[in-house]
C-alpha cells in the first residue's frame, strides 16, 4: 500500500478521497493549500501526490513547479479543467498523471497504480550506488548520509541532492542548466534557486564563496565540487555499499 498526500481544497471531495484511499489501505495526510502541500512534502515521505489546480493560495500548476523543485514524488493532478494545452503543459513540467473530474473512485484507483508501478520499476532498474568520497567528504546516495572529515552533515533534501551530484562528477565544472534539469527536474528556473542552496550549502561546509575549498563558482559558467588542495585524497572515489 502507499503513503498518498492529498492536496484538495474543497471538503467534500477532499473528505471523499481520504475515505476511499483509507479504505484501499492506504496511508493519507491531506492539506488545503499549496504552502500545507510543500511543508509535508518537506518533512514527510510520500509515493504519491493528488494535486488539485484550484488551491486557495496558488494556482497548482505553480504548485506543481514548486514540489518539482524539492522532490521526485510522482505527482497525478487532479482538476475540473479539461484544457488539452494545458494538460500538455502540466505534463511537461512533471506531472505524472492527469485526471479531469468528475471521475470515478475506480478510476483514480486505477491510475495511481500505474503511476506506482512506474516509479517502482524505475527505482527496482537503477543499481545501489555507492559511497561517494571526494577529499574529506564521504556522500551515501543509498542512506541518503553525508559527512565531512567524519562529522556528519545536516542536509536538507534538496542540499543533499546538490551535493551529491557535484561530488558524483569531481572537478567538472556542470552548468546551472544542467542542475536546474538534474536536480531541480526543471527544464528552466531563477539562478538564483541555486545560488541560495550553494549559499546554505558552502555554510554547512565551513566555506564562503570568497574562500571556496570544494565549491567552486565559473561565473558565466557553472559550478564545480573538488577536492581542497591541502585534501589528502586528490580524487574522488565509489566504494560498494556496506
Amino acid at each position: 500500500m502507499a503513503s498518498v498526500l492529498v492536496v484538495e481544497d474543497d471538503q467534500f471531495v477532499r473528505s471523499a478521497l481520504i475515505r476511499h484511499l483509507s479504505e484501499a489501505s492506504h496511508t493519507v495526510r491531506s492539506v488545503g493549500t499549496a504552502l500545507e502541500a510543500l511543508r509535508e512534502v518537506a518533512h514527510f515521505r510520500f509515493d504519491v501526490v493528488i494535486l488539485d489546480l484550484g488551491l486557495p493560495d496558488l494556482d497548482g500548476g505553480e504548485a506543481l513547479k514548486m514540489l518539482r523543485s524539492i522532490t521526485d514524488v510522482p505527482v497525478i493532478i487532479a482538476t475540473a479543467r479539461d484544457d488539452e494545452s494545458e494538460i500538455v503543459r502540466l505534463l511537461n513540467d512533471g506531472a505524472d498523471d492527469y485526471l479531469t473530474k468528475p471521475f470515478s473512485v475506480e478510476h483514480l484507483s486505477a491510475r495511481m497504480a500505474a503511476v506506482l508501478r512506474r516509479s517502482r520499476a524505475a527505482g527496482a532498474e537503477a543499481p545501489p550506488p555507492g559511497v561517494i568520497r571526494v577529499g574529506g567528504l564521504a556522500i551515501d546516495p543509498l542512506r541518503r548520509t553525508a559527512e565531512l572529515d567524519g562529522a556528519g552533515l545536516d542536509l536538507t533534501r534538496r542540499e543533499f541532492d546538490l551535493l551529491a551530484f557535484l561530488a558524483g562528477r569531481p572537478g567538472v565544472v556542470v552548468a546551472r542548466k544542467e542542475l536546474l534539469a538534474e536536480v531541480w527536474q526543471q527544464s528552466y528556473g531563477d539562478d538564483q534557486t541555486i545560488d541560495v542552496h550553494l549559499s546554505w550549502l558552502r555554510r554547512k561546509l565551513g566555506e564562503t564563496a570568497a574562500r571556496p575549498r570544494y565549491l567552486h563558482t565559473l561565473r558565466g559558467v557553472g559550478v564545480k565540487l573538488q577536492p581542497p588542495a591541502d585534501a589528502p585524497a586528490p580524487a574522488a572515489a565509489t566504494e560498494p555499499p556496506a
